[in-house]
């Protein structure tokens, strides 16, 4: 008889310069007890393994990092399972984060992905001329970006709980 391991959380993340995603990235995983890995070390085929996935990175050129695109795409197609995306950002707001996520957003809902939380914060930019000045958003993200970042960890769990119950559901009418 085959042991199934325990299916948990996981958040993919990429993380360069300054490690700002890596640090949210830290804060959900411990509300969610999630392993955390680079889109570099996922086989896309096991993803399946877990049941609720962030996916995570710095904002360039007004997107998610390109390796997290390139594994959006080569996921199988799955069946509404639910997913939250994450990053920081030199600039931030509700436009704006709806904005740099659309293209991890449509990519994993073209595969039957549902999004069930969006999470955004400053983080410490020094790309471009930027490194010329000393940087953008020093500090950031800073122990409130953090607070924020387990709270909405809380919220995605609840989310989740919740979308379990109602898959479960199998109350006779």
């Amino acid at each position: 008889m085959e042991i199934i391991p325990e299916r948990k959380s996981l958040l993919i993340v990429y993380s360069y310069h300054h490690n700002n995603t890596l640090k949210i990235a830290r804060k959900i995983s411990a509300v969610l007890d999630a392993d955390i890995k680079t889109s570099l070390e996922i086989d896309p085929d096991r993803v399946s393994d877990y049941t609720l996935i962030g996916f995570g990175s710095g904002i360039y050129s007004a997107k998610h990092h390109d390796t997290l695109l390139s594994l959006a795409d080569t996921l199988p197609p799955v069946n509404r399972k639910p997913v939250f995306l994450f990053s920081t950002a030199a600039l931030i707001g509700e436009a704006k984060t709806r904005n740099d996520h659309r293209h991890l957003r449509e990519k994993l809902e073209s595969k039957g992905y549902v999004i069930i939380g969006d999470f955004s914060c400053k983080g410490f930019n020094t790309n471009s001329f930027l490194k010329y000045f000393g940087g953008m958003n020093k500090g950031r993200p800073n122990d409130q970006d953090l607070n924020d970042a387990e709270e909405f960890a809380r919220r995605v769990k609840e989310r989740y709980l919740a979308l379990s119950l109602q898959s479960h559901d199998h109350t006779p009418e």
